[in-house]
């Protein structure tokens, strides 16, 4: 029995992947042995065929390709308002905070808010306890 190697990175895999297909080993083959090193939830039967696949069509690549996609408009100058914000008011609501930071959805606020230490909700008004 091997010992299982939890959380590996998806590029350690698809290496896995590569060499394994480089030795003519089919997928099925290279889906079970890296599910007995990984565990069974590493990578689906068929993201390893089509990982074999691209390594076979002449890939040779292991990590993820650039997306395009909506750049973050979240920086560090708008992390160190809001919070400053934050400590300034004392008491606010997640509406009020939106209002003032529009380039920041109220679902963002409110999830990051509620991560921080020291914040508690009391309906609907978030307080800082000291």
């Amino acid at each position: 029995m091997f010992k299982t190697i939890n959380s590996p990175a998806a590029c350690e895999v698809r290496s896995v992947i590569r060499f394994l297909s480089a030795r003519n080993l089919s997928a099925a083959e290279i889906h079970r042995q890296i599910c007995e090193v990984y565990g069974d939830t590493v990578m689906s039967e068929s993201k390893v065929r089509k990982w074999v696949r691209e390594f076979k069509d002449g890939r040779d690549n292991v990590h993820d390709e650039d997306r395009s996609g909506r750049p973050s408009l979240i920086t560090d100058d708008l992390v160190a308002s809001v919070e400053a914000r934050i400590r300034e008011v004392r008491r606010f609501t997640i509406t009020g905070l939106s209002n003032e930071f529009p380039e920041v959805s109220k679902s963002s606020s409110a999830i990051n808010v509620n991560h921080l230490s020291g914040y508690s909700d009391l309906r609907g008004e978030i307080v800082i306890v000291s």
